[in-house]
């Protein structure tokens, strides 16, 4: 039995080294896959993001409104710093009428900002966190959160909050 160890404790050491490198084999593999699918969700999130933010600024509600989620826990926050003010619309409905209302006040179609073609995303699930800064011609600078989550397949806007800075400089504005 003595010398049974050694071979016992060789095969161990062999069967936890072929292991241990078919694992690695495929996390390599789920990696690639997992790199591809996140590349994947980060442009539709960055189509869906493009296409609410054209749609806005043109003022076609219709077309706004197929990017958000309809329920009544979503959110949406502007704080102006330029123009001291602060918005908050909570719910699918408030948020529409909030909106309905800025396009029927303020119907002439605005300059599309620069499209976005780089945003920082976290998936989570069926979920996303975004964020991102955007230039707006009328506006000034801009940083972005947004909330997304995939409903039927579509990324879909469940959270924003724009904080608008202006024409300054962030730091110019905090002295």
């Amino acid at each position: 039995m003595a010398s049974l160890k050694p071979l016992l404790y060789y095969l161990i050491i062999l069967f936890v080294a072929i292991s241990c490198k078919k694992e690695e084999t495929k996390n390599s593999t789920e990696l690639a896959d997992e790199v591809t699918i996140i590349a994947q969700e980060k442009e539709a999130i960055l189509k869906t993001l493009n296409n609410e933010t054209k749609a806005a600024f043109q003022r076609d509600y219709d077309a706004w409104q197929e990017k958000w989620v309809h329920d009544p826990d979503i959110t949406k926050i502007y704080l102006d710093f330029p123009e001291n003010t602060l918005s908050e619309s909570v719910g699918w409905e408030e948020i529409s009428g909030f909106v309905k209302t800025f396009f029927k006040e303020n119907p002439e179609p605005e300059p599309v900002p620069k499209l976005l073609d780089s945003i920082d995303v976290r998936l989570y699930g069926n979920g996303a966190w975004v964020t991102y800064e955007q230039q707006d011609s009328l506006r000034g600078r801009k940083r972005e959160t947004r909330l997304m989550e995939k409903v039927n397949g579509e990324w879909k806007i469940a959270g924003m909050q724009t904080t608008i800075y202006g024409f300054k400089n962030v730091n110019e504005t905090s002295k």
